[in-house]
């Protein structure tokens, strides 16, 4: 009997019980008392009601009744029931009794903690649904109106605004597809703020979306591998990317290029970045002075020989025909201020050697055009590899190599200019062209000529002011910049006032040159005057730049008195500082308190010492690595201290300073140095962890 059937059956008005009997079998009929006959209507479909009534039907006949044949069988008598039937009948209905006064079906077990944790899961719930943006409620915007926003917001300075709005307005409220331009300007973004984590996300993401990044995202990933804090993760970060640009068989343009010779500047060495340097030229790119400024990052880098090196790039872009910029002066003086010369007798073989046997980057020869193909920096493809590879040579050299070529010999003629004391072989102890002031010297490196036959080799180049008598001195170097139509701004006289001789007539020349050049001053350029004077230890003359600040209208801040704790070495100067600090209701930072207790520490003085704990205990200024170091430092006692051998007098109050440290260590709160990327993250402080910030730690370094 078919399900069809059976249903008609139950949804008819007469009475169903006799012609169900009839029509089920018996083994079925006696199911259907049972638990078995619940679950087979339950599978036929018949649940409910119907069926519920139908169970209570076949439960309550009498047994002899629900143990009769079918009528239809030919083998058996409907009519008279058998033992057998009714003893099965009665084992299948024993306990089915309760099915009629209890209409519980399940049974759940419940206790405290499950019902905490049921209502901890509600919670949770409730805050995703918070969590979910709202439907956006505005006008519709475009995605081009997004890129706008955002390179207004960071131009602005204010990446994490423009990262917010792109991440949570455009893409979760509005729900808007993001065009290439949405991603390339906030790489750029997160590139100048050396934020390397976020600006490969943002790349991975606009990959996943099956955008195709154009030239200005790759130049701004390699850009942020260049300014990220953590050079060995951002040089692998680099070295991956262009391995997959390689693989695609992607050609870079020179934009991009200087975006990669900036990064291997920043975060490699000269090698690789002069093998990238080489690619440029390779490739038939045209190689302009920003190129060179890449270059002359690289050399700075090279803190043992970048000066020479940074000589010799130098002279070979005069070679070119390019003229220097601003920047690239001040690089300069970044090299003379950073870098020593190296090896003085390779130095003299390579800058001193005469023009005719220096292999340089010349120009082609020939008519106007190719002059003026040389003035626009085009040079000839098989002649600039030939000459890139004699610059590699020229600046990897050996000294046992660059010694091979025996000097010509040269007249020892002395000019007019010169002392008695210049010789054909100079002094060790003497510095380079040291006869001469620095700021007359005709002997200027920078310039691509031959030099003055009276150098005959450089001597002993150890101090900043020596390698600026080599570029001609603060007359010379300025000369030079006016001779490429070129003034000196600010921060060119700022790096000028960091290497010239320290109380020197040149150092109270840059005054005037600032207001030759009309030149606006900075309380930078005092700060670094203030500086020198304080190293030197003339404090008093440190003290002095105050007046001109005010009459320039400069106001001090912490820096200068940072600066001018440098030259507190008394107990009683450092003091006085404080105290005037305090009356200006300026609050000294750690920073001042370190150089402080420098100075404590140099003389030993634990008075002094605990003067200076006391006052910082007061201001409630936080305590940090640097001052921790030095401040264990001087609790410990010295390799040889004993204090029952013999009396010494700058140890006597190291006890009472060490029961002082320990009393003061509990009570000083600490100072938490911030993440470099953490103002720049739109979620809360517990969704990004500080782990991530130690596993880029541990890959770079800071």
């Amino acid at each position: 009997m078919d399900v069809l059937r059976l249903a008609r059956l139950f949804s008819s008005p007469c009475p169903v019980k006799p012609f169900i009997l009839q029509c089920l079998d018996p083994l079925r009929a006696r199911w259907a008392g049972g638990r078995e006959g619940h679950a087979w209507l339950r599978a036929m479909g018949l649940t409910g009601p119907m069926s519920a009534a139908f169970s209570r039907s076949v439960s309550e006949l009498p047994f002899g009744q629900g143990s009769r044949k079918n009528t239809h069988s030919p083998s058996s008598d409907s009519s008279q029931p058998s033992p057998t039937t009714t003893q099965e009948e009665e084992e299948e209905n024993f306990g089915t009794l309760s099915d009629k006064y209890s209409s519980r079906r399940m049974f759940r077990k419940s206790t405290a903690q499950l019902y905490n944790l049921r209502l901890r899961e509600q919670g949770v719930e409730d805050e995703e649904s918070e969590l979910e943006p709202n439907t956006w409620q505005g006008r519709r915007n475009t995605p081009y109106w997004y890129f706008f926003q955002c390179k207004h917001l960071i131009k602005e300075g204010e990446l994490a605004e423009a990262l917010d709005l792109f991440e949570r307005q455009m893409l979760k409220e509005e729900r808007l597809q993001p065009l290439e331009c949405n991603y390339t300007v906030l790489i750029g973004g997160c590139g100048r703020a050396g934020y390397l984590k976020k600006a490969f996300k943002l790349y991975n993401d606009m990959k996943k979306r099956d955008l195709e990044p154009s030239d200005a995202t790759y130049t701004a990933l390699f850009n942020v591998c260049a300014e990220s804090p953590w050079k060995d993760s951002a040089l692998q970060s680099a070295l991956k990317l262009r391995q997959q640009l390689q693989a695609r068989n992607f050609q870079l343009n020179l934009k991009t290029y200087h975006a990669l010779l900036k990064m291997t500047a920043m975060c490699a060495d000269l090698r690789m970045c002069f093998d990238v340097f080489k690619e440029i030229v390779h490739k038939g790119h045209v190689v302009t002075e920003e190129t060179f400024s890449f270059l002359l990052m690289g050399c700075i880098q090279d803190k043992k020989t970048g000066f020479r090196y940074a000589l010799q790039v130098w002279r070979q872009m005069l070679s070119l025909g390019l003229q220097p910029s601003r920047h690239i002066y001040n690089l300069m003086l970044g090299a003379a201020r950073d870098c020593s010369l190296g090896d003085p007798e390779v130095a003299s073989a390579l800058l001193l050697r005469p023009r005719e046997e220096m292999v340089l980057l010349q120009p082609p020869a020939g008519g106007w055009r190719a002059r003026r193909a040389a003035q626009a920096g085009m040079i000839d493809s098989m002649s600039a590899r030939l000459h890139v590879e004699t610059l590699e040579k020229q600046l990897f050299l050996e000294p046992s190599q660059a010694l091979e070529r025996p000097q010509e010999p040269q007249e020892a003629t002395v000019s007019s200019k010169a002392q008695p004391e210049v010789e054909t072989k100079v002094d060790p102890n003497d510095t380079a062209l040291a006869s001469m002031p620095p700021w007359g010297l005709e002997a200027n490196l920078l310039t691509l000529g031959a030099v003055p036959p009276n150098v005959i080799s450089l001597g002993t180049v150890t101090t900043p002011a020596d390698r600026l008598a080599l570029m001609g001195g603060l007359e010379g170097f300025l000369g030079k910049m006016a001779e490429h139509g070129l003034q000196p701004d600010i921060k060119t006289l700022t790096l000028l006032a960091e290497v010239v001789e320290p109380g020197s007539p040149a150092e109270s020349l840059l005054l005037t040159v600032m207001d030759t050049h009309r030149v606006e001053a900075d309380v930078t350029f005092f700060n670094t005057l203030i500086r020198k004077k304080s190293k030197l230890g003339d404090l008093e003359g440190a003290k002095a730049l105050l007046p001109v600040l005010a009459k320039r209208g400069i106001i001090p801040n912490m820096q200068t008195f940072c600066n001018l704790a440098i030259g507190c070495r008394r107990p009683g100067d450092g003091l006085q500082l404080l105290a005037d600090m305090k009356k200006s209701q300026m609050t000294p930072n750690t920073y001042i308190y370190s150089t402080l207790i420098n100075a404590a520490l140099k003389k030993l003085d634990y008075t002094y010492l605990i003067d200076i704990l006391k006052d910082m205990r007061r201001n409630r200024v936080p305590v940090n690595e640097v001052v921790i170091r030095q401040l264990e430092f001087a609790a410990q006692y010295p390799p040889t201290f004993d204090r029952y051998k013999g009396k010494n007098t700058y140890l006597e109050k190291i006890d009472g300073f060490r029961a002082y440290y320990k009393q003061w260590l509990k009570v000083m709160p600490a100072e938490e140095t911030p993440h470099p990327w953490q103002k720049f993250r739109t979620k809360p402080k517990g969704d990004e962890t500080l782990p991530e910030a130690d596993e880029d730690r541990g890959l770079g370094g800071r």
